[in-house]
């Protein structure tokens, strides 16, 4: 099981990103709060992962923080929520936010999020409460700065149509940094 990453960023398409380990170009699915945390191209980055072995792929997932990697690997183990689902839910809120609409039983947070409806929302609350909480859950905020097009982009890698994501970049504020415009751009879509 490879269960860390430490290398160079080598490529970043939303959400996937390339890193070089050793000479060995690791192809990674992150979240997008991982994605907007990430170093410049070139930069050394560090990914804690979580490998899934199918019949006809391997996928590695990676996290920027520990508490990440946990929340995915609580999330996959609920019936039909699969490894994209876990990404998008990280991608939409953060392992705080999780927790706590977990503990409150809050669905309507939950299908929010693309690909979760109300009764997996229901389902993921049944199984999973008491099993996020503690306050030990977090993810970093990301840097201010005009970033439109990386939100748009990731929105589309989220399921959105490129007109959906276009508009609901635009309507984000122009000095929002990535991570809460994507929170932002996601919360005009459920609207």
């Amino acid at each position: 099981m490879i269960g860390r990453l430490h290398g160079k960023l080598i490529e970043k398409n939303p959400p996937q990103v390339l890193v070089d380990v050793g000479g060995v170009g690791y192809e990674v699915d992150v979240p997008m709060s991982t994605f907007c945390n990430l170093p410049d191209l070139g930069g050394d980055v560090t990914l804690f992962t979580h490998l899934v072995v199918r019949e006809d792929a391997e996928l590695l997932y990676g996290f920027a923080t520990k508490a990440e990697q946990t929340a995915f690997r609580t999330l996959i183990r609920v019936s039909g929520v699969g490894p994209r689902i876990a990404l998008a839910v990280l991608s939409g809120m953060t392992a705080d936010q999780l927790a706590s609409a977990i503990e409150s039983g809050e669905t309507g947070l939950l299908t929010r999020v693309p690909g979760i409806g109300k009764k997996t929302a229901e389902r993921l609350i049944l199984e999973l409460k008491g099993k996020l909480s503690g306050g030990t859950l977090s993810v970093p905020a990301g840097a201010p700065g005009s970033a439109r097009a990386d939100i748009a982009a990731a929105l589309i890698a989220l399921g959105y149509s490129d007109r959906e994501a276009q508009a609901a970049a635009k309507r984000v504020p122009e000095d929002t940094g990535v991570s809460e415009g994507i929170r932002l751009a996601l919360k005009s879509l459920s609207r």
